[in-house]
């Protein structure tokens, strides 16, 4: 009996351990969500500031013999990956990497930690994610497509919906799409139309590169607090039915103490 109640006095100390694990790691989170989902909104806006930018352009019959609204058949799927930082997030980044295998092949271009360890990659925090980052990987990507390289090119990272849902989805930002539509803009373009698209191509990229990174930060920290919090529900619950079974085991230690001094007076 002895042994039982110092097990579970041991299995208590360690679930409350846990306990004050998953509590820390959550108010942390919380502490971040503010500042990641006003960083996600400015990406949003900036990605949508872009987007109008460049959509006079795409009505241009001359802008559709740029090379980044014809890619090469040939060339293979680029995907820019974004996974968290660290675990314990929940399903987070084991949904960005079950959504990979439908692209056994693609050229990957990895960001956040467990998505550079995965693919063996220099590290690059998106966390830390600066502007001049997607700079620059917006002219690798956009000078690999007009290479022939790549047949497209997409981002793979999380959607925000609300605090308790994020889905993994593809972004597509290469090539571009011809709009049908026709442009009621008078806007003149000095050169040309091509010129201007190709020289904005590189500031699209990175704008959406940024807005995705932002996006997928806000996620992961949204989904790592609901998984702590959830953890936290769970080790509370089996602290309270462990402390119940070693009330249990110790008023039967009593009893039975109880019972042998009576049995030994008697006699």
């Amino acid at each position: 009996m002895g042994a039982d109640i110092k097990k579970l006095r041991n299995r208590i100390k360690s679930v409350d351990s846990t306990l004050h694990l998953t509590t820390a790691m959550g108010l942390v989170a919380s502490s971040k969500i503010r500042r990641a989902m006003d960083a996600m909104n400015k990406g949003r806006q900036y990605e949508n500031a872009v987007k109008n930018a460049i959509a006079p352009l795409l009505t241009s019959l001359e802008c559709q013999k740029s090379p980044f609204m014809n890619g090469n058949e040939n060339g293979k799927v680029c995907l820019v990956v974004i996974a968290g930082d660290r675990g314990l997030a929940g399903g987070y980044n084991a949904n960005i990497f079950r959504a990979l295998r439908d692209y056994p092949n693609a050229h990957i271009i990895p960001i956040g930690k467990r998505a550079c360890e995965r693919f063996k990659a220099d590290v690059i925090l998106a966390e830390n994610y600066t502007f001049a980052d997607a700079v620059n990987m917006a002219k690798t990507i956009c000078d690999g497509f007009k290479a022939g390289e790549y047949s497209k090119v997409g981002i793979l990272c999380t959607r925000y919906v609300s605090m308790l849902s994020q889905e993994a989805c593809v972004k597509w930002m290469l090539p571009l799409v011809a709009s049908q539509e026709k442009s009621s803009s008078d806007v003149i373009y000095e050169p040309d139309e091509i010129t201007i698209l190709n020289a904005a191509i590189n500031e699209y990229v990175a704008g959406m590169l940024v807005s995705a990174v932002r996006e997928s930060f806000a996620s992961e920290v949204a989904a790592r607090r609901c998984a702590m919090d959830s953890a936290g529900k769970n080790a509370q619950e089996m602290i309270d039915n462990l402390q119940l079974e070693y009330n249990r085991a110790r008023q039967g230690a009593i009893t039975q103490e109880i019972t042998e001094i009576v049995a030994g007076s008697g006699m």
